[in-house]
């Protein structure tokens, strides 16, 4: 990283004010750098990372919570790409970002919540876990040679002191949530969420599982060409989380995923989407 006399350097004074103009790009070299302004620009880079990956959403009721997310594929050949994984057996996460470092966040987070059941012969707390998983984040905005994660992560969990969401950011702060989105044009999908989140508390699982979905909608690329379809809800493109009372972390199958992506492609569905609006 810059000698001081070196970071003197990049200050430039304006000769007719007298004020020191300094350029963004020669501060976020590493991630050990101040700017004048106390910025650290490497972390904000990796926080945009988040927002150009596919939207993801979480929400939660007193007794479930749920995640969506939409997947992507590099093109028409290829597969989609997971977005909601598996922790343990009371946890799951969606990601929004680079789909390589949410797999070792998930191998970390999966890690420790085998060595805590082994250890103590109980399931690790929703928060003691994202908490780790936090701090595992922030060691890399603080020792230099090292870069940010830059994936963001929805985690929902259910445990005795009930159903949780959170979402931890490259920064490593994290943040609890009753409903929360991240990732591309996810702006949208907290409009709706923010719109309705008051109905979330009292829903049941098949509730909320359609206002994930008509969230997530929310969030879809709309196009305005004639040309091109505009994009739609499949059991291809969508993949869904759930957890809660007396139901352990799964992701819905296709089968499971169709009937609730046709209750909300209907008429009556969006009947629904207007009565609770």
């Amino acid at each position: 990283h810059y000698p001081l006399r070196r970071q003197r350097q990049m200050c430039i004074r304006d000769r007719s004010t007298g004020d020191l103009k300094m350029f963004r790009n020669q501060y976020d070299n590493d991630i050990t750098v101040w700017s004048p302004q106390g910025r650290l620009h490497q972390v904000e880079y990796a926080m945009e990372a988040v927002k150009q990956g596919s939207a993801c959403l979480g929400l939660k009721s007193k007794t479930h919570a749920v995640v969506a997310a939409l997947k992507r594929s590099s093109s028409e050949l290829s597969s989609f790409q997971k977005k909601v994984f598996k922790i343990d057996r009371h946890i799951g996460i969606a990601i929004a970002g680079l789909t390589a470092d949410a797999r070792v966040l998930c191998k970390f987070m999966q890690t420790e919540a085998l060595n805590h059941n082994y250890t103590y012969g109980t399931d690790v707390s929703t928060h003691r876990l994202v908490k780790r998983v936090a701090d595992k984040s922030q060691v890399n905005t603080q020792r230099y040679g090292r870069r940010p994660y830059g994936v963001g992560l929805l985690v929902i969990g259910y445990d005795e002191s009930g159903a949780h969401l959170y979402e931890t950011s490259p920064s490593g702060n994290l943040y609890d949530y009753k409903a929360q989105s991240i990732g591309a044009r996810s702006q949208s999908s907290r409009t709706y969420l923010e719109k309705h989140f008051e109905e979330f508390e009292k829903c049941s699982l098949e509730e909320l599982i359609r206002h994930a979905l008509l969230g997530l909608r929310e969030a879809l690329h709309h196009t305005k060409d004639a040309d091109k379809e505009p994009e739609h809800l499949t059991v291809s493109n969508v993949s869904v989380g759930v957890v809660g009372q007396g139901q352990h972390f799964k992701i819905l199958s296709e089968t499971e995923l169709e009937t609730y992506i046709n209750s909300i492609g209907n008429p009556a569905g969006h009947q629904m989407e207007e009565a609770t609006a």
